[in-house]
């Protein structure tokens, strides 16, 4: 088959690789430019040709896009290293000439236009003949204005069909806030994502990503189109675009990415050799900082229904007089196995911890609280990274890689986003950050909705934000390896890797957690308390109260104070330890009472992390501050010693040597109707 076209150009003819598709598109390239060339230099009269060989053209690069959009790494004739990286690279290079060919027709059709319609025209027309036309004109307009409204409603399907991603911009945009992408009116932008709140993720020639208002885009028009319907065409588009009214966009976290734009740290760290270039600030790091949204205390609390007269999460079985579980569409653990291959920092940076960060994710949004889980490391093997060490007694929650992860989620593109992080401190200035060290994405999902097999994944990471795409994490390692196929796999072994086992839980395991909130990720190492605490919940919204109308203040420290102790793992392991110590003291008949099981863990609530809240003595939480937890923890040691030899903490709380902090109702006051409020201000 003859894969040439009029020019010379090479069009698609079969399977072709990356490796060869690049040479053709450099090719195709240097015809565009020629063609430019003399397109500058060209008379009116000579213009005709240049725009049929510029639609040529522009249909060559059409195929192109097609052909590379359906090829797939199998198809290579032989192994290529960063197959992803290099063909959105050919698919950036494509657009950008689809990009140069758009705007050099709309050069050379201003010709065609003039021609067909001089200025002259109008005068040189009679009066008689302009009466006469005046009915033939209005039948036409009848006719016109009829199928003007078909053609747009068909415009309207071809816009929203998910797989034209080519686009071109009726009218001028500016960015209204970080985030959006600016463009002016005929610059064709390539669609990623259309959203159903009208703003969709698109990238210009020069690979620059943002949102953009879906009423400023339309599909291309084909060339064969005379100037005068495409400019009528333009204008009709770009006053609706001007006129409408765009909504507010709450689907994204772009207040986060914008702090890490304006970061100057990290630049300057980058610029001297202190980290890698892919390294950025964490972004789940900066949400958490934001607000409560993102925490697991947030979560916990029970939401209600849309009228605000029931509780969504929260129904009660009165046939087994507990709270109804609720089975999920997400429902897994996620064990975190180990991360390889992680670039170190320069020596002008103290690392203070190195953790994993994770949530869901649906590619814009966060769709759950973000968990995080520290990682040990050997100082003669710092690029590894490992999870759940063996320790003597119980392993602390903040090192237990065994994570759950529900959601009821309906979104096809649901995942979860791991970000590995370090907390550094610069040694010259002392400046304490957040710094990424690379993410990957897990779909759960397949494209026919099939969720993902059990089995261990391991995810190659990538450099940036989760919203950048194409950038390594360490793009030294590439630089340095050679063009042959062995350099090729041996720079690929070197790419930071992150291993994770997904599975099913157990039946056990499965009706433990439908006691827990439709949407959370936490730790397995504690989800009883977790289960005791919602029992807890529903015995006091659902089964005590006077009436499901009553709003008043529910007296139950527990409820009050329980969803702090997950913003402070110290203290969360802390009251592991003293129900473990009680457990080893019960029946077995004592063990199955639920009742009784429940009256149990609230004592022991009472007795070990309620009164350290309050304590003076127990410095308040910082993270990665080794002082801070060190201190920490010898106060929670000390106490918890102190309340067992005195069977209770009665004794030691009226000592003379302790002091508390001033008495606040809301340590014993449960306010439901108001944590319902703070979660949800807009409801």
């Amino acid at each position: 088959m003859d894969c040439s076209g009029r020019f010379g150009v090479p069009v698609p003819g079969g399977v072709q690789g990356t490796t060869g598709r690049g040479t053709r598109c450099s090719g195709l390239g240097d015809k565009v430019e020629a063609l430019r060339a003399e397109s500058a230099a060209a008379t009116p009269g000579q213009r005709e040709p240049l725009r049929l060989r510029c639609t040529e053209l522009k249909e060559l690069v059409v195929e192109n896009t097609k052909a590379l959009h359906a090829l797939k790494k199998a198809d290579e004739p032989a192994p290529v290293g960063n197959y992803s990286q290099r063909k959105e690279e050919e698919e950036k290079l494509l657009l950008r000439l689809s990009q140069q060919l758009q705007k050099l027709l709309l050069v050379l059709d201003q010709d065609k236009v003039t021609k067909n319609y001089p200025g002259g025209e109008e005068h040189q027309k009679g009066p008689r003949a302009e009466e006469g036309n005046e009915e033939e004109e209005e039948s036409e307009d009848e006719e016109s204005e009829e199928e003007d409204t078909e053609e747009e409603e068909d415009e309207e399907k071809l816009l929203d069909d998910p797989n034209v991603r080519e686009c071109v911009a009726v009218g001028n945009f500016d960015a209204q806030q970080e985030g959006d992408l600016t463009f002016v009116k005929g610059e064709i932008l390539l669609i990623h994502d259309k959203k159903e709140d009208g703003w969709w993720v698109a990238e210009n020639s020069k690979g620059e990503r943002g949102l953009v208002p879906r009423t400023y885009l339309a599909v291309p028009k084909e060339e064969e189109e005379s100037q005068e319907e495409s400019e009528e065409h333009i204008e009709v588009v770009d006053e609706t675009a001007d006129g409408t009214e765009i909504k507010k966009r709450t689907d994204s976290h772009w207040s986060a990415v914008r702090a890490i734009v304006e970061n100057d740290t990290v630049e300057v760290l980058t610029t001297t050799g202190a980290v890698p270039a892919g390294f950025r600030p964490s972004m789940l790091f900066q949400l958490l900082e934001e607000g409560e949204e993102f925490r697991a205390s947030y979560y916990l609390q029970p939401k209600l229904t849309p009228s605000q007269l029931a509780f969504k999460d929260l129904v009660w079985n009165s046939e087994r007089n507990t709270i109804h579980p609720r089975p999920t569409r997400v429902s897994l653990i996620v064990t975190l196995c180990s991360c390889k291959m992680i670039p170190l920092p320069g020596s002008g940076v103290r690392v203070l911890s190195r953790h994993v960060r994770l949530c869901l994710f649906d590619g814009s949004r966060v769709l759950s609280n973000i968990h995080t889980v520290r990682a040990t490391w050997l100082p003669k093997n710092p690029q590894t990274w490992t999870f759940s060490p063996r320790v003597m007694g119980i392993l602390p929650s903040l090192l237990d890689g065994d994570c759950f992860v529900r959601s009821n989620s309906l979104s096809s593109d649901i995942g979860i986003l791991f970000e590995l992080g370090i907390t550094y401190k610069c040694n010259s200035t002392g400046e304490r950050g957040e710094l990424s060290c690379g993410w990957a994405f897990l779909k759960l999902f397949t494209s026919s909705g099939i969720p993902i097999p059990s089995k261990m994944h391991e995810l190659v990471l990538s450099g940036g934000t989760p919203y950048e795409r194409g950038v390594e994490v360490d793009p030294s390692i590439s630089r340095r390896a050679g063009s042959g196929v062995f350099q090729q796999f041996m720079s690929l072994r070197k790419q930071p890797v992150l291993l994770v086992k997904v599975k099913s839980p157990s039946v056990h395991s499965k009706d433990i957690l439908n006691f827990l909130p439709e949407t959370l990720v936490g730790g397995m190492c504690y989800i009883h308390l977790l289960v005791f605490y919602r029992q807890i919940l529903g015995d006091a919204l659902l089964k005590d109260r006077m009436s499901m109308q009553s709003t008043d203040l529910i007296c139950n420290p527990v409820l009050a104070t329980f969803p702090q102790l997950l913003d402070q793992p110290d203290l969360m392991d802390a009251l592991r330890s003293a129900w473990a110590e009680k457990e080893r003291t019960l029946k077995r008949i004592e063990k199955r009472d639920q009742e009784f099981l429940k009256s149990a863990f609230v004592l022991v609530y009472h007795d070990s992390v309620f009164p350290l809240l309050c304590s003076t003595f127990l410095p308040s939480y910082r993270w990665a501050e080794e002082e801070v937890e060190l201190s920490r923890w010898k106060v929670i040691h000390d106490f918890l010693k102190r309340s067992q030899e005195k069977d209770g903490t009665l004794e030691y709380l009226l000592s003379s040597g302790n002091t508390h902090r001033a008495f606040d109702i809301s340590e014993l006051a449960y306010d439901f109707l108001g944590e319902v409020r703070e979660n949800n201000p807009g409801e």
